[in-house]
């Protein structure tokens, strides 16, 4: 099981904790393989885009205007978080809906 995300990002260390089994691969750092990214788009669409972040408030309307994935592979702060890749099953988000589903509560 990989987590994709940040390391300081805090729903990315609850997952962590959580799911004792996961590795986190920061994507500053590890990036996202193109596949996973192109998978996780064709699943979660827009959603995959976190339009609540600081660096979305950072952008200019022209940048915004942008794909989706070429915004996320300029800006990897752009990507929802946690990205959870559990075999052929992908997750966005540390919701309880998740959490019901990977820790079976």
């Amino acid at each position: 099981m990989q987590i994709y995300g940040l390391k300081n990002c805090d729903a990315c260390r609850k997952a962590l904790k959580s799911l004792p089994q996961a590795q986190l691969l920061d994507v500053r750092v590890d990036g996202v393989p193109t596949e996973v990214m192109q998978a996780a788009f064709a699943q979660f669409d827009e959603a995959l885009l976190n339009t609540r972040s600081t660096t979305w408030r950072g952008l200019s309307e022209g940048e915004r205007g942008s794909a989706p994935l070429d915004l996320i592979a300029q800006h990897p702060a752009l990507m929802k978080r946690p990205l959870i890749v559990d075999g052929g099953q992908m997750f966005l988000g540390w919701t309880k809906d998740v959490q019901a589903v990977l820790l079976g509560a």
